[in-house]
């Protein structure tokens, strides 16, 4: 099949999306800058990510006729060769969003303008779609909002892990919150509920992480000396016989940082099974809860007209089934 050269903005003409036949896509202004992967994951909805990343690994896509890395970033007029990528969960070439999902994402909006978009994130929706999972919370946003010719995430949170989400409505405010995320100057406070008394001492875990695949192929992230530094403050909200509620201040943004530092300090987050291991023998009736980690607040600068900054706090109400189980553990 003869490549097709078409414009990353779709204009008017085009008749296939992107990923259905060999395209080349010359890249305009409202791409430059952008890594190949997002562009990939934005302009090729549907199509897992784990397909788009084994289609850069394998050489699929090319750059000028080059190959590249998910890293790379795109420059104004760039020709990218976009290989055949069959999409998942879509009807007529749209993606599906259950009606349930539409109504929990327009109930979810904590704060919305022409720049930034946030959600307070449900429990057990991932971010994205990726490997087994074929929709995530930005392919949903992109089908709900189809006006929005760009919507991209500011930062990501588990699957399980609910809570506050930024989502830019525009590169200059991606380019600004990615910068402020860099400089550390973002404050994201978790809530989390876990097993044990968490000791009054116990205000900052310092223990360096590293990513760590099994034998099965699952990931975990572990503490070790040669991982990357990782600090987070932790201050307690409420005891009970068996649990604490926590607040965590992460310093760094590593994978799962809050997560393993509970674990490292004998006290897991209740739900969370990747990591409660042999840490925890009574479980005390919780052995079914969702995982109690929660995004509870996020402070930033929103820029404003003027180049000017306006400092930003948005706060996330825990859901029914947080709120349940935290009365269950006598939390509240």
């Amino acid at each position: 099949m003869a490549d097709q050269k078409v414009k990353a903005q779709k204009p008017e003409g085009q008749k296939k999306p992107l990923g259905h036949g060999v395209q080349l896509v010359t890249i305009t202004e409202k791409n430059e800058t952008q890594r190949i992967d997002n562009f990939l994951l934005n302009a090729c909805k549907g199509v897992p990510k784990s397909k788009i990343y084994r289609v850069i690994r394998k050489g699929d896509v090319r750059i000028n006729k080059k190959r590249c890395k998910p890293e790379t970033k795109l420059q104004l007029g760039d020709i990218v060769r976009v290989p055949p990528m069959h999409t998942t969960n879509r009807v007529n070439g749209q993606v599906k969003v259950s009606d349930s999902l539409s109504q929990a994402l327009k109930d979810s909006v904590l704060y919305e303008d022409n720049q930034l978009l946030v959600i307070n994130k449900p429990s057990g929706l991932s971010v994205h779609g990726g490997s087994g999972v074929n929709l995530g919370l930005i392919e949903a946003l992109r089908t709900k909002y189809p006006e929005h010719q760009f919507l991209e995430l500011v930062h990501r949170l588990d699957r399980d892990t609910s809570g506050a989400v930024l989502i830019a409505k525009s590169r200059p405010a991606l380019k600004a919150l990615h910068a402020q995320f860099r400089d550390d100057t973002v404050n994201k406070i978790y809530h989390l509920a876990v097993f044990g008394k968490w000791p009054k001492h116990k205000v900052m875990v310092d223990a360096p992480l590293r990513k760590n695949e099994l034998k099965s192929g699952e990931r975990m992230v572990v503490v070790s000396a040669d991982g990357k530094p990782s600090q987070t403050k932790f201050s307690i909200l409420n005891r009970s016989d068996k649990f604490t509620l926590v607040e965590a201040k992460p310093i760094t943004g590593r994978t799962h940082q809050i997560r393993v530092h509970a674990a490292f300090s004998k006290h897991p987050i209740v739900g969370d099974v990747k990591y409660i291991q042999n840490l925890v023998e009574d479980q005390g009736g919780m052995e079914k809860a969702r995982l109690m980690l929660h995004a509870r607040a996020i402070e930033f600068d929103l820029p404003i007209k003027g180049g000017k900054m306006r400092r930003m706090r948005l706060e996330a109400e825990y859901d029914e089934r947080y709120t349940q189980a935290l009365e269950k553990m006598e939390l509240l």
